[in-house]
Order: structure tokens, then C-alpha cells, then sequence
């Protein structure tokens, strides 16, 4: 595990905070990628992008405080005590808001979303790994590592948790960019598969996490990926059925599947 990176007089750069950083810059090149392939502003994502990053952060920073009261308030302030789910449910406001203001298509953001969280929480796993948090349980496995300065401290080898959930969500980004995408015909649905796939893949991981069962033997975590689950199937659902039709980029840039014949001039479809 490397902590930290380097020092430069008093200044201490961190892996954890270097790899969110370069986790916030990875997805919002997904995401510059994906709107241009939709047809949304490109150049969007920089505000967008700043929204994710403050929505972000006190989403996680709400979460741990709910999970940890006593940490109220010496935590409040500090860059340690940040929770995933908090952080995805806090950004995912924030680009509901900036997206509603600034009138663009809340829909075809989500598209553009769903890839980009996923490589950005490959890349911020990395930075747990290094800094030695949300390891796994103990392990025979060869793979096994020690987190002899870990939080919390093991010299006994876990699971390094931390990876696979990197290596899983880059399969997940893969999915969603070259298998899923091009089968839906109707914008907004792509955020929910995103959301039945993570689910899946929190929900199997925990069983080799340390976190501790919250009710009928599941963690905390664990529940919140069964109702991203059943949310993702729904939403997907009703999405597919009255969602917006994907427009068809005049370029041929859109790797996009055609929708259909064009809908009547009047019938209201796929207008901008």
C-alpha cells in the first residue's frame, strides 16, 4: 500500500485523494465522450462536472455521518469518513438540478452517466487500495495482501477487495458502452442498467466485506444494492416504454441502434 505519494516541503499528496481526483477526471471524459455521441452539448460537462464533485462529496460525507453519529461534528470537515453510495446519490441530485436549469436532456445525461460513473469508481477503488481501507475478509488465496497500515490494520492476508471491484466495474463499463447501449432504442435507460449491474456487483462483494450485517444477515450496503436493483429494472422498464426515441446523428457518429422509422412531423417524438 503507498499511502502517500511524495512530499514537497510541508505538502502531503495523498493516493486516496490523488485517485478521486483523477476518478472525477476519468468520468467526465466518459461522460464528454457519451454526450457528444447523444447529441448533448459537449462542453456541458464542466459545469455538470463541478456539481458531481460538491454533490459528490457531501452526499458521502452525509452518509458516513448517518453510519457514524459520534464522528458529529470533528468529522464534518475532514477528508477522511466518505461513504459511495452517499456520494453517487448526492451527485446524481446535483446533475438533476444543474440539468433541470440549464434545460438540457436530463435523459441523455443519465445515458452518458451511467458509463461514466463506472469508470470512475474503477479508478477511485484504486485509491482504497493504496491507502488500505475497505479490504476484505481474511483469505488463502495467493492473491491475498496485507494492509499492515490499513484501515482497519490486517498483517493477516484479506481478500483485496478494492480490485475486484475495479475489475468488475470496467467489465461493467464495457457492457454498457458495447452490449447494453446499443439494444436500447429509448434515451434514460442506460443509468438503470448501470444501477441493476453495480448492484450486483455490491451486493456479491459484501459477502467477502468486513462490514457488518444490518438486518436478516445483509449489510447495509448490501440492501441498498437489492433496491438499486429493483429500481434499475423498473426504470428501465418505464424508460423503454414512454422514454424519449434516441435521435440518429446526422454525422453517422452515434454507435447508437436505429430506433424505427421517423415518427409523423407532428406526432411530438424525438423533437429537440
Amino acid at each position: 500500500m503507498y499511502p502517500e505519494l511524495f512530499h514537497i516541503g510541508g505538502f502531503t499528496m495523498n493516493s486516496y485523494g490523488a485517485m478521486m481526483a483523477l476518478a472525477f477526471l476519468c468520468a467526465g471524459f466518459v461522460a464528454y465522450w457519451q454526450f457528444k455521441k447523444r447529441d448533448v452539448k459537449p462542453d456541458f460537462i464542466y459545469g455538470l462536472l463541478i456539481a458531481c464533485i460538491i454533490g459528490g462529496m457531501v452526499g458521502a460525507k452525509i452518509h458516513y455521518l448517518i453510519l457514524h453519529p459520534d464522528a458529529w461534528p470533528q468529522n464534518l470537515l475532514s477528508g477522511e469518513g466518505l461513504v459511495w453510495f452517499g456520494g453517487l446519490f448526492g451527485a446524481i441530485v446535483a446533475v438533476v438540478i444543474v440539468a433541470l436549469l440549464s434545460k438540457q436532456r436530463l435523459a441523455a445525461i443519465m445515458d452518458a452517466g451511467g458509463p461514466a460513473v463506472a469508470v470512475g469508481y474503477a479508478v477511485g477503488r484504486i485509491g482504497c487500495f493504496l491507502r488500505g481501507c475497505d479490504h476484505g475478509t481474511p483469505t488463502d488465496l495467493p492473491w491475498g495482501v496485507t494492509f499492515e497500515q490499513g484501515i482497519p490494520p490486517t498483517s493477516v492476508p484479506v481478500h483485496p477487495t478494492q480490485l475486484y471491484e475495479t475489475a468488475a466495474s470496467l467489465v461493467i463499463f464495457a457492457l454498457l458502452v458495447w452490449v447494453i447501449s446499443p439494444r436500447f432504442k429509448r434515451e434514460g435507460s442506460l443509468i438503470f442498467a448501470f444501477a441493476i449491474l453495480h448492484g450486483i456487483q455490491r451486493l456479491l462483494v459484501e459477502f467477502i466485506r468486513t462490514n457488518e450485517p444490518a438486518a436478516l444477515g445483509l449489510t447495509q450496503m448490501q440492501w441498498i444494492s437489492l433496491a438499486m436493483i429493483v429500481l434499475g429494472a423498473v426504470g428501465i422498464w418505464w424508460f423503454e416504454a414512454h422514454g424519449r426515441v434516441r435521435p440518429i446523428m446526422p454525422d453517422g457518429g452515434s454507435s447508437e441502434r436505429d430506433p424505427g422509422p421517423a415518427p409523423a412531423p407532428n406526432a411530438g417524438i424525438g423533437k429537440r
